[in-house]
């Protein structure tokens, strides 16, 4: 079983890495045609940093748009990014100052991880207008999620597991040395439920994380009268012509 589960995990690592960037060289290349920022848009470089730091860090445009759903879309992104940064704690030895420190704090951001995680979903089930929209995909990533979420802090409060033998066996994972892995029902789920998510991420709806990046809303300045915009296959006719 141990055996199994690293190489599912060596799997799904590689599926991870290799299509999350094959999509961003797919997004990259893919050249924008108008100039399309959304208004009020900066019209330096620095004013589209600062505007692509607060989209990706506060979702400045949501919070705009609709404040319940901001609240638990944010919620839920800070505290999963609160709780990969505790999750270092696996995969280093000796463990991080910086790691160590934010461990009472990464283990309540599971809670409201999965707080989050439920108020998206139940604004999918209940709101009409996104009932509609949403296909039976959107359910089964938040229900992925959701277990995730679930069965780490089921691990965490309830049926706890052995973390020193989770711990020797990713440790000696990083290093191709497979160790035993804790044969525990909840922490074996929690396991494939996080193999399925990776193998599946460059797949998914999910890669809005790295997409944000390439929207030409977001990431143009506000300067047509100033500078021509030339897409990339624009460039190439007007040179040859």
């Amino acid at each position: 079983m141990s055996v199994l589960f690293a190489i599912l995990f060596y799997l799904a690592t590689l599926f991870f890495v290799v299509g999350l960037l094959s999509r961003i060289a797919i997004y990259a290349r893919t050249p924008a045609p108008l100039k399309i920022p959304t208004t009020p848009a900066p019209t330096t470089g620095g004013g589209v940093v600062l505007r692509m730091a607060r989209e990706v860090v506060f979702f400045e445009s949501l919070f705009k748009a609709n404040l319940w759903i901001w609240s638990m879309g944010w919620l839920f992104h800070a505290s999963l990014a609160l709780v990969l940064m505790r999750h270092l704690r696996y995969f280093t030895e000796p463990v991080w100052g910086w790691v160590a420190l934010i461990q009472p704090f990464g283990l309540y951001a599971g809670i409201t991880m999965l707080l989050g995680l439920c108020g998206l979903w139940v604004r999918r089930i209940f709101v009409e207008r996104i009932r509609y929209i949403s296909t039976p995909s959107d359910h089964l990533w938040l229900v992925l999620l959701i277990g995730i979420a679930g069965s780490g802090l089921l691990m965490q409060f309830v049926l706890h597991t052995d973390v020193i033998a989770v711990k020797s066996f990713f440790t000696g994972w990083l290093g191709f040395d497979i160790g035993q892995l804790p044969a525990d029902p909840v922490l074996l789920l929690h396991l494939s439920l996080v193999i399925a998510l990776l193998a599946l991420f460059p797949v998914s709806k999910l890669l809005h994380a790295p997409g944000v990046f390439f929207s030409p809303t977001r990431n143009q300045t506000d300067n047509p009268r100033e500078h021509r915009h030339l897409s990339g296959w624009g460039s190439k006719m007007e040179s040859e012509n």
